[in-house]
């Protein structure tokens, strides 16, 4: 047993070394797709507001709207997000949630004394996407998989006393699995804008924006042996790890987010009927400095309790691909409708620039392959309505959008679908309030190894509530 101990640190270590490429398409895509932005009266419509940008909120939908502020403007708001996952695990059910607030926009517009037309710089601090997330499972798994076998082409099991020496167990599957993982944090961004009338009615506007935030995740995973299958030693010879019980398998990682990205607008405003709106999101530039740290575990019916840390640090970029949104929005007696679609191709999505990988160029070019293989383009489109109650004053607002999955062959029940309504009001022309609701839901998947062994199902549903607060003097 001494010899077996004396190998354990070393070998984990190399394990790692030659093993830790952790990061795949996943982490690409968590920060390329679209959050809900930062604006009520935008969300309230469906976020179908590139045509219409006519407040501090242009900064995240189009540019070239800070053109239409014709009066300084101060702007803020709160977002409440509560996500709810129903995950199905081995026909059982599990139901968790989590939530959060933050304060999700603080925005300063200043127009600029001209002879005509008009010049407006603006400064804007938003929160463009919220990483609250979270999923348990717990069930039986009778087939003759687990996680602990997954891991056999490595010696974490036998660090844990879970193999002979040759990396041969006795445990085949029969185990009940249990885990959770909870995600948090967000992207920040601070932006710089400005928009131009370089002819009547024809707006030009680019902003460009400082990225920074966080990512925290930490997953735990749990086999049990439920039903006493293994009663005998794991590891021949080694009386103390009869009655196999439980492995644990816990890995958490901490993103350090910077980076940025620009952005062009256009807008047309015919007369007071119509407006058309167009933006290029130029290609985003994330820098993740990643911490990343490993506990395994093993415990027996003897009390015996084996347990192996590790962690390492890593660096690297990953680049979204370009974003080209179209828009329209009519108004007719009070009544706004307006409509969007943005051209998405996510497998444009490239990882660049990696450190403290053992090789780093086949870290980037695996990546970069693997997201080819299995990203594809989507159309995301967002249709709304506002209309205004007249002497009252009162804005009644509708939408509804569609962020379709980036993954080739999934099913339309992937994609995230929202419903969203909401209200605001314009005191004195000087003061807005506005609050709006976003009702999400989606469904998704997740494996703890292999392909549909061990395979959460999960039915996700979110509310946003989302204030803004406006003031123009």
């Amino acid at each position: 047993m001494f010899k077996h101990i004396l190998k354990l640190s070393l070998i984990l270590f190399l394990f790692f070394i030659t093993n830790n490429y952790a990061q795949n398409y996943n982490d690409a895509l968590r920060l390329a797709f679209p959050g809900l932005g930062s604006n009520a009266r935008a969300l309230g419509m469906g976020n179908a507001f590139n045509a219409l940008s006519d407040d501090a909120s242009a900064a995240y939908f189009n540019p070239a709207g800070f053109g239409l502020i014709k009066k300084l403007e101060l702007s803020g708001g709160l977002n409440f997000l509560d996500y709810k996952n129903n995950t199905t695990f081995f026909e059982q059910d599990t139901k968790t949630n989590t939530t959060n607030t933050n304060l999700n926009r603080l925005s300063f517009a200043f127009p600029f004394p001209t002879y005509q037309g008009s010049l407006v710089f603006g400064l804007s601090y938003f929160k463009s996407k919220d990483f609250a997330s979270t999923v348990e499972f717990n069930g039986f798994n009778s087939t003759n998989t687990s996680k602990i076998q997954s891991l056999l082409d490595t010696d974490i099991p036998y660090n844990l006393f879970l193999t002979d020496a040759n990396n041969n167990t006795i445990i085949n599957g029969h185990l009940n699995q249990s885990g959770d993982i909870l995600n948090s944090g967000g992207i920040n961004n601070w932006t710089f804008s400005g928009a131009i009338e370089v002819q009547k009615n024809f707006f030009v506007g680019g902003n460009l924006t400082i990225i920074g935030g966080s990512y925290d995740s930490n997953n735990d995973y749990y086999e049990d042996d439920t039903r006493n299958y293994y009663q005998g030693e794991t590891a021949p010879n080694e009386p103390q790890t009869t009655d196999f019980q439980t492995f644990h398998f816990n890995n958490t990682i901490n993103w350090d987010i910077s980076g940025w990205n620009a952005k062009v607008g256009f807008l047309y405003q015919l007369k007071d009927v119509a407006r058309f709106g167009a933006t290029v999101q130029f290609p985003k530039t994330f820098t993740i400095t990643e911490n990343y740290s490993v506990l395994a575990s093993s415990l027996f019916g003897t009390g015996q309790y084996y347990e192996q840390t590790y962690s390492d640090k890593v660096k690297y970029n990953i680049i979204t691909p370009f974003e080209l949104t179209g828009a329209f929005a009519f108004n007719f007696k009070g009544l706004i409708l307006s409509a969007e679609a943005t051209l998405i191709d996510y497998s444009q999505l490239e990882f660049d620039k990696a450190e403290g990988f053992t090789d780093p160029a086949k870290f980037v070019a695996d990546n970069n392959k693997e997201i080819k293989d299995v990203l594809t383009s989507v159309l995301n489109y967002n249709v709304g309505f506002e209309y205004t109650v007249p002497v009252v004053g009162l804005r009644l607002r509708g939408g509804f959008l569609v962020q379709p999955s980036a993954f080739k062959g999934d099913a339309s029940d992937f994609d995230h679908k929202y419903v969203t309504g909401g209200i605001g009001y314009l005191a004195n022309g000087s003061i807005g309030i506005d609050i709006a609701y976003a009702y999400g839901w989606w469904k998704d998947i997740g494996d703890n190894y292999g392909v549909n062994v061990s395979r959460t199902f999960q039915d996700i549903t979110t509310h946003n509530v989302m204030l803004t607060i406006t003031y123009r003097f």
